[in-house]
């Protein structure tokens, strides 16, 4: 096996951030993915770490911790379902708990994160978000069931607060925040999800509507928009990183799907 000739520590995760423009009060939804750094000592935690103290104790961190299983399996793609399991996992898929539910496909670092002791939660069984921070429980306090990528969501209030969206390693189709702004164009079909909650105690099956959301096209959003806004960018350790505005991105991928997408 190669031996390791470099390592990242928390430390220089904290200088990346900082030369890319992370600042102490700072409010940031963060994308990451743990693998695109090379070795971090301490792996996630180190990274989380980081994450919290370059914000400080008046900053906030927000990540998105979707629970991709927890859905209506007519429509499940990765991997797709057959039709006679349907039934199964409408019946038998567990209520979303943000300290039991398992976040596959979400990382290491939001599993991490997630476990950090004052995290506050939106509840909202498929696409919920965690936060820790000042502005916290006012970002997860409102998670509407239908729509839940839209106005009455946590997306809908960093758009109001001077949030900063982070990509560490992962590229815009990643970029949760930019959804807020397909949400807006109205250029998505509408349909019927599902997952299943818990209600005075028992589990049960509901449905709500959504848009047809598809962040297929957000890379080749994110490259018209970096002329647009200023996108700040810079490596930590062997991952591009990206720092932007929040609502600047939101106003953009609305504003590009409007013009591609004529009603």
């Amino acid at each position: 096996m190669e031996q390791l000739k470099k390592v990242l520590t928390k430390d220089d995760i904290v200088r990346g951030l900082r030369k890319l423009g992370v600042k102490e009060e700072m409010i940031i939804e963060v994308h990451c993915a743990m693998h695109s750094f090379g070795y971090v000592l301490g792996g996630a935690q180190s990274v989380v770490d980081a994450l919290l103290e370059a914000v400080g104790p008046n900053g906030t961190v927000v990540m998105t911790i979707q629970a991709s299983d927890n859905t209506e399996p007519s429509f499940w793609i990765a991997p797709p379902i057959t039709r006679s399991l349907w039934k199964t996992v409408r019946e038998e898929t567990p209520p979303f708990k943000p300290d039991e539910t398992e976040f596959r496909m979400m990382g290491s670092v939001v599993r991490n994160f997630n476990r950090r002791k004052g995290v506050w939660y939106s509840k909202h069984p498929s696409c919920a978000f965690a936060a820790y921070g000042k502005y916290a429980e006012i970002i997860t306090k409102e998670h509407e069931l239908s729509f839940p990528l839209g106005e009455k969501s946590p997306l809908g209030v960093m758009y109001v607060l001077p949030t900063q969206i982070l990509l560490l390693g992962v590229g815009y189709d990643n970029c949760t925040g930019m959804h807020l702004g397909e949400v807006r164009s109205n250029v998505r079909r509408i349909f019927l999800q599902g997952s299943a909650i818990e209600e005075n105690g028992k589990r049960k099956w509901v449905k709500y509507v959504d848009y047809a959301l598809n962040s297929d096209e957000f890379p080749e959003i994110g490259q018209k928009m970096e002329k647009r806004i200023n996108v700040k960018k810079g490596k930590i350790g062997d991952a591009d990183c990206r720092l932007f505005s929040f609502k600047e991105a939101v106003d953009f991928t609305e504003e590009y799907l409007k013009e591609k997408y004529p009603l």
